[in-house]
Order: structure tokens, then C-alpha cells, then sequence
């Protein structure tokens, strides 16, 4: 998993690098802090150019959990990093990329017992109503 986290990091100090060539190719004068603007903020709308029309349809055909998934994922994911970041500036612990992973493997383990426990009491309640159905249609 440290080389995916060192692919990414590459990756993104290419396009910074390709991004800073650019501005001074074309002799812009854009600092860095209106490059961060420009660039988050492009990066931002075209998420949410991709990712509204998913989550509308999951909306729409009842997977409102799974945007709900998506979203605490985001946040524990913040969380991880801030709770890291946050022990390398005050030393008061150890700043490891494992520490992040196993926090959210532990988010997708227990997201998986909540998913099989709801599905359960969803199939019993199903069934359930199934059941009631016939129930009053043979009275």
C-alpha cells in the first residue's frame, strides 16, 4: 500500500509540475495560492459534474445508503489524515500511512457487519410483509 501512496504522491507533484510549466509558459502571473483557487476549484466542479448524476440515480432507485458510504468514508478519510498529521506536528505519536490504513479497514469491517445485519432484519421484514399479504389474501 506505501507504493500506491507513493504512486499518487508522484503523480500529483507531476501535474503540479506540469501545472507551474504551464503558468510560466504562457507568462501568467498566477501565484501559488490562485493556482491552488484555479485548480481545487476545477477539480471540485467536475466531481460534482460526475458524481450528482450517480448519486441522483441511487437516490432514485432507493441506494440511499450507499451515498451515505460514500460520504463517511470521505470524512473518516479526512479524519485518518488530520489524526496523523496531527501526531507528527505535536509528537505526540508516530505519523504512519499504517495507522491510516488499519483506521479504515476498521471503518469498511465494521460497515460490513452493519450491511449484513441490516440486509437480515431487511429480509425478515420482506418476507414478513410477504407472509402478511398472503395471509389476508387466503382469509
Amino acid at each position: 500500500m506505501e507504493s500506491l501512496l507513493y504512486a499518487i504522491v508522484g503523480l500529483v507533484a507531476r501535474i503540479h509540475y506540469a501545472i507551474l510549466s504551464w503558468n510560466d509558459s504562457i507568462e501568467t502571473s498566477f501565484t501559488d495560492k490562485e493556482l491552488h483557487f484555479l485548480v481545487l476549484g476545477g477539480v471540485g466542479i467536475a466531481l460534482i459534474l460526475l458524481l450528482h448524476p450517480l448519486f441522483l440515480w441511487l437516490s432514485r432507485t432507493g441506494h440511499t445508503m450507499i451515498i451515505s458510504f460514500f460520504y463517511v468514508l470521505t470524512v473518516i478519510i479526512v479524519i485518518a489524515f488530520a489524526i496523523e498529521i496531527g501526531q507528527g506536528v505535536t509528537g505526540s505519536g508516530a505519523m504512519e500511512f499504517d495507522d491510516i490504513m488499519y483506521g479504515l479497514f476498521g471503518f469498511l469491517f465494521f460497515f460490513a457487519i452493519f450491511a449484513i445485519i441490516r440486509g437480515v432484519v431487511h429480509l425478515i421484514v420482506n418476507l414478513k410483509n410477504k407472509h402478511d399479504r398472503k395471509s389476508r389474501y387466503y382469509s
